[in-house]
């Protein structure tokens, strides 16, 4: 990332406005009230040098859903522990979900009435197509609970930021999940599967997707 397009991405996170979204999607925000920022994980074990995890230590108005301590591939679990931590949230929330934790929140959204304010799905993967070696099979993903992949409509606003070489999804298949969601689509280049494997780490732009979904 080039230091252009770094100080653009790097402003701070905005206080939130009157602006609000009306209708059933979204929530509406008082003036001066900020969004609790829900964070949800993929599948991985706590990585401290992952973005998701520097963005709640960085952002007073936000929290993790917690990592399965068993059952680690369990939607099920997965699903219940979001289900949880929200339920424990008075006033709006913003999620901010990256990898299986974005098939966790559609998965969540398909049965759970909560209102959300709107939705960061960065890197979903594709579970409808083999992912590669070392990761878990489609039958064991079926098993599991993941398949089919949920492809109605969000009842809130999203963004898809979906990467142009990730390993995980094909740009192609994500854009058709984000079109079948309803989501913004943002094509946010070569950025792997957007891990501190592919060199993130810190994620600045998260903070302007936020600030956008905030507003």
């Amino acid at each position: 990332m080039g230091a252009q397009e770094s100080a653009q991405l790097s402003r701070p996170f905005a206080a939130v406005t009157a602006q609000s979204h009306d209708g059933p999607e979204g929530s509406n925000l008082n003036a001066n009230v900020l969004p609790t920022i829900v964070i949800v994980p993929g599948l991985r074990d706590h990585v401290p040098e992952h973005w998701q995890t520097l963005l709640e230590q960085k952002l007073s108005n936000a929290i993790s859903v917690p990592r399965m301590e068993r059952d680690k591939l369990s939607r099920a679990a997965w699903v219940a522990a979001l289900d949880r931590t929200l339920a424990a949230i008075e006033g709006p929330v913003i999620l901010v979900a990256h990898s299986a934790g974005v098939m966790i929140t559609v998965h969540w959204a398909q049965g759970h009435g909560r209102p959300i304010h709107g939705a960061l799905l960065a890197a979903p993967p594709d579970f409808d197509s083999p992912l590669p070696e070392g990761y878990p099979t489609k039958d064991v993903l079926r098993e599991n609970g993941w398949l089919p992949t949920p492809r109605a409509r969000l009842p809130f606003p999203s963004i898809v930021a979906a990467s142009t070489n990730d390993p995980l999804g094909r740009f192609e298949r994500v854009a058709e999940l984000a079109a079948a969601w309803g989501s913004r689509l943002v094509d946010v280049g070569a950025v792997g599967h957007l891990n501190p494997a592919a060199g993130y780490g810190e994620w600045t732009r998260a903070e302007a997707f936020i600030d956008e979904l905030t507003r």
